[in-house]
């Protein structure tokens, strides 16, 4: 349920080494990085070309996949790629990071808490967002105005971070649901 860092997004545009483009690729009308408006939202998303949808699948086969290697398979030379991936990773649209498995590492107790609140739901969570221990914040509709995500070592910890959460400004009550087993995570949503 909760996204973890780590997934690729490689928007379309020029080749990142300035020169001609490979078939398939094109400018965005909008700008370098293929951002476009999304109507009615305000939000700004990505427009992913044919090319980029290939770098996207080559990393979430394997993330530490070579450049040179990732050029081979789809066509671009590797410094191409390589400034490809840097001008995401600079421009804050990509992460590239190593995704663990907390119960190796003696994190046993994951959670996912549904918060209620008043007021600023905003500001209550980037409160929440501040603290370490909380690895997923969103702001929600239904019976719940946020959820977030917590991982700790064990009872201890979660009840005193529970307790910091309830602390936060304008939360009214929480409720806390502990993950028995995960069954499925994936990263996948990148080349939709």
């Amino acid at each position: 349920m909760a996204h973890t860092p780590g997934t690729a997004v490689i928007p379309g545009g020029e080749s990142s080494d300035g020169s001609r483009r490979s078939r398939g690729d094109r400018i965005d009308r909008h700008d370098r990085l293929g951002r476009d408006r999304d109507r009615g939202r305000g939000s700004t998303r990505i427009v992913l070309d044919e090319t980029s949808k290939r770098i996207v699948e080559q990393l979430q086969q394997d993330g530490r996949r070579s450049y040179a290697a990732i050029g081979k398979a789809i066509g671009l030379s590797e410094a191409a790629v390589r400034q490809r991936v840097q001008r995401l990773v600079d421009g804050g649209v990509m992460q590239i990071v190593a995704v663990t498995d907390p119960m190796m590492l003696g994190f046993h107790r994951q959670t996912m808490i549904g918060i209620k609140c008043e007021g600023d739901l905003e500001r209550v969570a980037d409160h929440l967002a501040g603290m370490d221990e909380i690895d997923y914040v969103v702001i929600t509709s239904g019976s719940f105005d946020l959820l977030v995500e917590v991982v700790c070592e064990d009872d201890d910890q979660l009840l005193e971070i529970l307790s910091r959460v309830r602390m936060a400004p304008t939360v009214t009550s929480t409720e806390t649901f502990v993950y028995l087993k995960l069954r499925k995570q994936t990263y996948s949503w990148g080349t939709r």
